[in-house]
């Protein structure tokens, strides 16, 4: 079967991409080019788009901010569809309602000016509603599950339906979405009246202990595995004296085991050698299997 993407993004007025580069929306830094990169910018063109790719049997990826994901340098055949136009939010009492591609950075920010507590453990995750959504993201003991009220998606039918929270099943980097492939559309979150300095304050705390512990200043995907129960991966992989390892451009951080960075030039191969040495490494070592938390898409 022939699908017509050209034409039907043409006459649905989306822009797309072709062959578009994925290490120029990865903050990883590498990935070949994907065959098309498209970019609705309303949700009516969102629904429309994902009806489409879903009907005729495309393949395709949802892509937020690119922060937990890791593309073949063979690139991606499919369709990705890029969100960073679907950026909006909008405050209701004490409830932020956002469209799945608004920077996390951005929602905090306005719940910081609003004297809204709930987000700050957000602050300075480098991805968008949908990706966090999508994983549950979290740090320094929270997580979007804290807040999360109801989440919009495109359903099987091709309309927009309400999930709530008691039916995301919300656990460490996982949610129903992360099963089911749904395509996450907006989410609403529920803060509480705070101290504006006070949150401030956290936030400010919360981000220079970022810049203090994890080597923001190299191209990664932020922590490249989950964390093992009653453990932590950077501990074992500098426990098996780690720290330093690389293959071609790709390194395990000097500054924190527990990220594999992009020193310059990197590879997805490099990157992916580096991951499976650590992982067989610590195994040998500890017993211990790696989970990585990084996404991978593509062919190799």
């Amino acid at each position: 079967m022939i699908i017509d993407f050209d034409g039907f993004f043409k006459e649905n007025q989306i822009e797309y991409k072709v062959d578009e580069p994925l290490s120029h929306y990865l903050t990883f830094k590498v990935g070949g080019p994907c065959k098309y990169m498209v970019f609705p910018d309303s949700e009516a063109k969102a629904v429309d788009l994902i009806s489409f790719l879903r009907n005729s049997g495309a393949d395709y990826y949802i892509l937020g901010n690119g922060s937990n994901l890791l593309a073949y340098d063979s690139g991606y055949s499919g369709v990705i569809v890029n969100t960073q136009k679907l950026d909006a939010v909008s405050l209701s009492g004490e409830t932020l309602t956002c469209l799945s591609g608004t920077p996390l950075i951005k929602v905090c920010r306005l719940a910081l000016e609003n004297s809204l507590t709930g987000m700050e453990c957000l602050y300075g995750i480098p991805g968008t509603v949908g990706g966090a959504v999508y994983m549950n993201a979290g740090a320094y003991g929270g997580e979007v599950k804290d807040i999360i009220v109801s989440a919009g998606v495109v359903d099987e039918c091709g309309s927009i339906s309400s999930v709530n929270k008691t039916d995301m099943d919300l656990g460490y980097r996982r949610s129903c979405f992360s099963e089911n492939n749904s395509f996450i559309l907006s989410a609403a979150f529920n803060l509480r009246p705070g101290d504006k300095s006070l949150i401030k304050a956290e936030m400010n705390e919360l981000l220079q202990k970022r810049k203090d512990k994890q080597p923001l200043e190299y191209p990664s995907a932020g922590s490249t595995f989950k964390r093992p129960e009653d453990y932590y991966a950077g501990a074992l992989i500098e426990e098996s004296g780690l720290k330093g390892f690389s293959v071609g451009g790709a390194c395990v951080s000097e500054k924190h085991a527990g990220f594999v960075i992009n020193k310059g030039g990197a590879t997805c191969d490099d990157i992916l050698r580096v991951i499976e040495h650590c992982r067989e490494k610590v195994f040998k070592d500890s017993g211990v299997l790696l989970e990585t938390e990084v996404k991978i898409i593509g062919q190799v």
